[in-house]
């Protein structure tokens, strides 16, 4: 019987206001009641894109539709940032043999404030929106913290559809 690996390419995914308040949700998978972060998730095949990733993972992990074709998409963006990192020893089981990096895509989606949430029950336990700079405080990963401090100057460079 052959595994199923995780593919070790990602999307980080910060949806945020325009009076820059940023979504954190609690992941279901860890005992940590602060394991808070943005929307992630790795490709389903390795020719997927990482846009096509991003907004699979904001409609499973929220219930926002950000699709090419729906009033979010416009506030979609390709930040184009790469992070890799070190894949957490608690997750190494869920990629091959000897893989230990993942290179994650940063994106943001820009919604109007009260844009309701539905999360999926089976990834996350609740949500809160905070104002940037705390939310980045509350997030465990680094990377994501790191790319919460840098929504002002996205934000202010975002005109519309396409990328920064």
């Amino acid at each position: 019987m052959t595994k199923n690996y995780k593919i070790a390419q990602s999307v980080l995914v910060v949806i945020y206001t325009p009076e820059l308040d940023v979504l954190l949700i609690r992941r279901a998978d860890t005992q940590d009641t602060e394991f808070w972060q943005s929307v992630t998730g790795s490709k389903d095949v390795l020719t997927d894109s990482y846009e096509a990733t991003a907004i699979r993972e904001v409609w499973e992990e929220t219930g926002i539709e950000c699709a090419e074709g729906t009033p979010l998409y416009p506030g979609f963006q390709d930040w184009n940032l790469e992070n890799i990192y070190d894949i957490y020893a608690r997750w190494l089981h869920r990629y091959a043999p000897g893989t230990v990096l993942n290179t994650e895509r940063v994106f943001g989606l820009q919604v109007p404030a009260g844009t309701p949430v539905t999360l999926s029950p089976r990834e996350h336990t609740s949500y809160q929106w905070l104002p940037y700079a705390r939310a980045a405080e509350k997030c465990f990963s680094p990377s994501n913290a790191e790319a919460i401090l840098l929504l002002p100057r996205f934000a202010a460079a975002f005109t519309g559809r396409g990328v920064v």
